[in-house]
């Protein structure tokens, strides 16, 4: 006796197999995103490249990373400081944590929004990809952009001289902005997902 059809197996009609096939447009924007992570990549490699020369007493790279950090003198700067070296390295940090947050949109989204990657067993998989959903991904991306905020702070207030007083308390606004709005985020994603919890 042949058993019954499942419900999840049966064919979808043709309109909705037609809206739920329009999910596949999104893959564009995440090979843009992989493109643009790219970019980053390449702009870490010539800071990098800028700070080991300039470390070796190449004035060209030197300039070059004075005018990347808008790193602002009276004196010429003829040599590599420790708060050039500090504004580099968290221009650096910078770079990769807006990497990681484009490998969490790009990876997350496209597990949760287009089509499943079957990573389940394999080495290499995410820890956070193994319960990720749209609520999850919110948060997760809202402490991203707090970690780059923090870091465009403190290159702020390393660099404070160089910057009007209306520069600073903007991005300290911005700052705690962002800090509210996770938190925000993260207590309605509670609030919501309680009810679901409590039913098991």
């Amino acid at each position: 006796m042949n058993p019954a059809p499942s419900p999840k197996t049966a064919s979808l009609r043709p309109l909705p197999r037609f809206i739920f096939a329009s999910r596949w447009l999104q893959l564009p924007l995440y090979l843009g995103l992989i493109a643009a992570q790219g970019v980053y990549v390449f702009h870490f490699w010539i800071e990098l490249v800028h700070l080991l020369e300039a470390a070796f007493g190449s004035q060209t790279a030197l300039q070059a990373l004075v005018t990347s950090i808008g790193y602002k003198e009276t004196a010429t700067v003829t040599a590599l400081n420790e708060t050039i070296i500090m504004l580099v390295v968290l221009a650096l940090i910078d770079v990769v944590m807006i990497s990681n947050l484009l490998i969490m949109v790009i990876v997350g989204g496209y597990e949760t929004f287009v089509s499943r990657m079957d990573l389940e067993g394999h080495p290499d998989q995410p820890e956070w990809l193994s319960h990720v959903n749209a609520s999850v991904l919110k948060v997760k991306l809202a402490t991203a952009i707090i970690g780059i905020s923090s870091i465009h702070l403190l290159k702020t207030f390393i660099n404070a001289a160089n910057y009007d007083d209306k520069v600073l308390i903007a991005q300290t606004v911005i700052h705690i902005t962002f800090l509210l709005s996770a938190m925000a985020i993260a207590y309605t994603d509670r609030l919501m997902s309680r009810p679901h919890s409590d039913a098991h």
